[in-house]
C-alpha cells in the first residue's frame, strides 16, 4: 500500500469472512482509480456479507468483458467511485492483491454517480444516464437482479 493514503470509510461488523476467496458469488467493489490497463478497487462485500477490513483488487482490461477484449477501454467501463459487481478469479500478487473479472453479463457497474452527483440509471449494456441532467456516460453495465440494486 501507499503510506499516507487513507483506506477509506471503515465500518465495524460482527461476522464477516476474513478474506474474500475465489468464489462463484459476485461481490461488490468500489472503483478507486483507473488507468489504461486496469481499474483498482476496494472490495466491500462478498455476496451480501460486508467485510471487516478493506481488501484491494484489480480488474485488468482483458477481464472487463468476455468479447472483443482487445477493444476494451477501461475509462469507458468504470470511473472512480463506481460500485461494481465482480468475481475474484485469483489471488494475484503483492501489488494487486485480488484479480477480479466483470466478463459476464451480470457483472459490471451497478451504482454510478454523474458529474452532478446524482445516481445514474442504466439505459443499455454500455451506458448510464443522469436522470437530472440527462447526460449519458459510458460504463460496463451489469445486468443485475433487483436484490443487488439496494444502495
Amino acid at each position: 500500500g501507499s503510506p499516507g493514503r487513507s483506506p477509506g470509510k471503515e465500518q465495524q461488523h460482527r461476522s464477516a469472512p476474513p478474506v474474500p476467496a475465489p468464489t462463484p458469488r459476485p461481490s461488490s467493489r468500489q472503483v478507486c482509480s483507473i488507468n489504461s490497463r486496469f481499474a483498482k478497487v476496494h472490495i466491500l462485500y462478498v455476496g451480501s456479507t460486508p467485510l471487516k477490513s478493506t481488501f484491494r483488487g484489480t480488474i485488468r482490461r482483458e477481464d472487463i468483458r468476455a468479447t472483443e477484449k482487445d477493444k476494451v477501454e477501461v475509462y469507458k467501463s468504470f470511473r472512480p467511485g463506481d460500485i461494481v459487481l465482480a468475481k475474484v478469479i485469483s489471488l494475484g500478487d503483492a501489488q494487486s492483491n485480488y484479480l477480479l473479472s466483470t466478463a459476464e453479463n451480470e457483472l459490471g457497474v451497478v451504482v454510478a454517480r454523474s458529474e452532478a452527483g446524482v445516481q445514474m440509471v442504466p439505459i443499455s449494456w454500455c451506458e448510464m444516464q443522469c436522470p437530472q441532467t440527462h447526460t449519458k456516460e459510458l460504463r460496463k453495465v451489469a445486468r443485475v437482479q433487483p436484490q443487488f440494486l439496494q444502495t
